[in-house]
């Protein structure tokens, strides 16, 4: 958010933070959810880079479309294990997974 904006939002009596302050994360909680959504977001990427719908996803990994889309999008439901599975399925190297996971 800009400068300007947050000032004018706090000049008004807003409070402004961030989900972690606002959920009461620990850091540890902060860190896994940034965890899961930063493979989230690099199989979504990875996924469409190759060319590979959800469907045929899911089909390599003998799951279904929506659970491929539920990984997508961060669900807390899918575990950090499929997430993984998913990146190796597509033919990811340890050296990308890596780099997903160091991302900021």
């Amino acid at each position: 958010m800009r400068e300007s904006k947050r000032k004018k939002l706090v000049d008004k009596g807003w409070r402004v933070g961030d989900a972690k302050e606002f959920l009461g994360l620990s850091e540890q909680e902060d860190a896994f959810i940034d965890l899961r959504l930063r493979l989230a977001d690099g199989l979504k990427a990875r996924r469409q880079s190759r060319g590979v719908t959800q469907s045929q996803l899911a089909h390599s990994l003998r799951s279904s479309q929506s659970r491929v889309a539920k990984m997508e999008a961060g669900d807390p439901t899918v575990s950090l294990d499929l997430l993984v599975k998913s990146l190796l399925a597509l033919g990811t190297s340890n050296r990308e997974l890596a780099k997903i996971i160091a991302k900021r």
